[in-house]
């Protein structure tokens, strides 16, 4: 694992401060109102992001140095890549709600907001961990490994439905709010005088919904299903905090990398929802890339114990992330999905 140690410089983190937040508040600004998002825009949006963190790679090579950039990067590329899985899944999600496609940029948003407050505490926790010694990071190359082997077992076959009415997100809100079945606009939340207007309109006449004391509110389809990408999210923090830890242990490289990754996955999910159908071995890519990762924490972790001075430097990981992504890419374009219609016909 490499040493490079940069604290928390007053200068570096004035300038990642100042790029992510007013990359956030530009996206925000343009993505106003409730539309939906094209693929055009969205490859558009997801060059933005990639430019603003080649950006501050940039800053850190001119006052950090290359090695410290191409920490940077690397971390940068692997959650990018990581996070594809993560997002299949919130195509699955919203699906299964029924959130139309001009809502899921504001939903997105919240789940975005989430992931900055969450995996700011994950990699305080695992930077601090890391102190405890070797064996901490034999952990966490199981933890990789043991993701790895899960997807590469759920990647045969058609893939069930899942029932996210028996998630566990979704039953803690149903514990604490009463539920409004039906989406209504962009509302998360209708407190009863809402709730009884909808109950006026000839198409809610069916809907049977208990009146609540103490004018509690109500949760809409759009509430739940923001509860579940967070916790899913969280879920899948636990095995890409862990990857990208194995990058560097420096928390400002990390969190850094993890943010500028994350503040581009809403336009990213949009990509990727167009182009699903034709990245059909990308998933195949994520399993590869935790499997190396799942080695380069074991070599780490046996080289303080053993000192057999094997190690895998930052360079040649990041050479090791870009060329499984264009192996997964290519391979992809060369060996398409048979269409569903030709496999129904024999």
């Amino acid at each position: 694992m490499v040493s490079t140690h940069i604290g928390f410089p007053t200068e570096t983190v004035a300038v990642f401060i100042a790029l992510s937040v007013g990359a956030i508040f530009i996206d925000l600004f343009m993505h106003r109102k409730d539309e939906p998002v094209s693929l055009k825009s969205a490859a558009l949006w997801s060059v933005f992001w990639v430019t603003v963190a080649m950006l501050f790679a940039g800053f850190l090579y001119v006052h950090h140095g290359a090695e410290v950039a191409s920490l940077f990067v690397t971390g940068y590329a692997l959650e990018k890549v990581l996070s594809v899985d993560n997002l299949f899944v919130m195509m699955a999600i919203f699906a299964w709600f029924g959130i139309p496609d001009r809502f899921r940029h504001r939903v997105l948003y919240w789940g975005v907001i989430g992931a900055i407050v969450f995996r700011g505490i994950f990699v305080a926790i695992g930077t601090g961990l890391l102190s405890l010694g070797p064996y901490v990071e034999i952990v966490f190359a199981l933890i990789v490994a043991w993701t790895a082997v899960m997807m590469l077992k759920g990647d045969g076959g058609e893939e069930e439905v899942e029932d996210y009415s028996q998630h566990l997100a979704y039953r803690l809100v149903k514990r604490f709010f009463p539920l409004w079945p039906k989406l209504a606009g962009r509302k998360f939340l209708l407190n009863q005088a809402e709730v009884d207007r909808e109950l006026e309109k000839p198409e809610n006449q069916a809907i049977s919904v208990g009146r609540v004391k103490k004018a509690a509110l109500y949760a809409t389809p759009l509430m739940l299903c923001v509860a579940v990408v967070e916790l899913s999210d969280v879920m899948f923090a636990f095995d890409s905090v862990p990857a990208i830890i194995a990058v560097s242990r420096e928390p400002l490289i990390v969190y850094s990398a993890m943010m500028f990754a994350i503040l581009g996955l809403r336009t990213l999910y949009f990509v990727l929802e167009a182009l699903k159908q034709y990245l059909v071995h990308l998933e195949k890519a994520v399993v590869v890339l935790l499997f190396f990762i799942a080695v380069k924490l074991g070599l780490n972790a046996s080289e303080h114990i053993w000192h057999h001075g094997y190690s895998i430097s930052a360079t040649a990981s990041l050479y090791v992330v870009l060329g499984v992504l264009a192996v997964g890419i290519i391979l992809s374009v060369m060996f398409p999905a048979k269409p569903e219609s030709s496999d129904s016909k024999n």
